[in-house]
């Protein structure tokens, strides 16, 4: 244990070792964090549908029906009807052939990608792309290549010296950058996919609920419904539950079931779960109200951080991190906001590059404009003093 003692002794060293913060109650715009009510710019719950009565309803509703547990894997007694209306949902809700859900938007691209590709293969991965399709790579045998961030002019080198080498290629980019909140060049991507017949997946996990129709997600953002091979998503950031899925067609959903390694050896989604996120698509189906207040928040906070001088980067989404620089900086600016009342995460290596240190806001349809006029005062008054500004 001594090395990692003293790995964590660096973390300390450094100025970015963190305690958890302890919540008390449920995931709402003001939270009792530590015992202290403080304003929430750090959660995924974009929508507000975590605590939302009518998802609450569902799930114990579906409790009452089928328990607590699913008892197994989907491939054994743990595949549900209420499992299978989900999947139906969000193919329906998605315009799209088919989709599968798997345990954790995690899970999902672990077993996804590693399924669909063999050491025949190539992967080309956007250089930003979340932890969990790096992790998802590494599970496959394919060979791999990685492009600079968002540059289509790189993407297609990669492509023109590499594509005649291999059987399939498949281009994987997130469909929203969770650290800067900038969108992928989605429309480019597919574009040269079909000119250098290689397939595409999109990991939308912070773009489903938050662009498109109604919160359709990226895809749907571009007008690209039905040219995306894969287009993942999450159940746990805009719908609020748990839970990950990728909407593909029925031949790829049916080879999922078989080689979805999650799906084989993990004990299939809680049934209170698959209800709560079926009703939140039929919200979503009955009302853009919630994307709407989500996007005016959004834009009013942006706004205000911009008056106050503010880098927030390039982002193009609710996502809106304040750049800072120094990781030791960036945890103690989190930590100072928390004392005043303000909980935004601070985001250092290796979450981000070294140097590139910043604490992310997120908004919610939860909040107000007193709350974010409020936390936006509370942010500057704070960088400051601690000389950000």
């Amino acid at each position: 244990m001594s090395s990692i003692e003293a790995k964590l002794q660096e973390l300390k060293d450094a100025g970015t070792y963190r305690v958890l913060p302890i919540s008390e109650g449920p995931c709402e715009a003001i939270i009792t964090l530590n015992g202290k009510k403080v304003i929430n710019l750090s959660s995924n719950n974009y929508l507000g549908f975590a605590s939302h009565p009518r998802l609450k309803k569902a799930a114990k509703a579906a409790i009452d029906t089928y328990g607590v547990g699913a008892g197994a894997v989907r491939t054994i007694v743990g595949n549900m009807d209420i499992h299978e209306k989900l999947d139906a949902t969000i193919a329906k809700f998605k315009h799209e052939e088919a989709a599968l859900v798997f345990q954790s938007g995690f899970a999902c691209n672990a077993g996804v990608i590693q399924a669909i590709t063999d050491e025949n293969d190539l992967i080309i991965s956007d250089e930003l792309n979340h932890a969990s399709i790096i992790d998802g790579v590494r599970l496959s045998k394919a060979s791999r290549a990685v492009y600079q961030h968002s540059n289509m002019e790189d993407l297609e080198k990669v492509l023109k010296e590499k594509r005649n080498d291999y059987k399939e290629v498949l281009i994987i980019t997130d469909g929203v950058f969770s650290m800067d909140g900038d969108i992928a060049k989605l429309p480019e991507i597919v574009r040269l996919a079909k000119k250098y017949k290689a397939m595409t997946y999109v990991d939308d996990a912070h773009g489903s609920g938050v662009l498109g129709h109604s919160g359709r997600g990226t895809v749907d953002h571009f007008g690209l419904t039905g040219q995306v091979d894969f287009a993942m998503g999450t159940l746990s950031k805009a719908i609020g539950v748990i839970g990950g899925y990728v909407c593909c067609s029925k031949t790829a959903r049916d080879y999922l079931l078989h080689r979805g390694r999650p799906l084989l050896f993990s004990t299939a989604l809680m049934p209170a779960a698959a209800a709560a996120a079926i009703e939140a698509f039929a919200m979503l189906e009955e009302s853009t109200e919630y994307t709407d207040k989500l996007w005016a928040n959004a834009k009013f906070f942006k706004a205000k951080l911009a008056e106050k001088g503010f880098d927030i980067g390039h982002s193009e989404t609710p996502i809106t991190p304040i750049m800072i620089g120094d990781e030791a900086k960036t945890m103690a600016f989190s930590r100072e906001l928390l004392k005043r009342g303000v909980f935004v995460s601070g985001i250092v290596f290796p979450t981000v590059p070294k140097g590139k240190g910043r604490v992310r806001c997120m908004v919610s349809a939860l909040h107000n404009q007193v709350m974010l006029s409020q936390a936006v005062d509370i942010l500057y008054e704070t960088a400051k003093e601690m000389k950000i500004l």
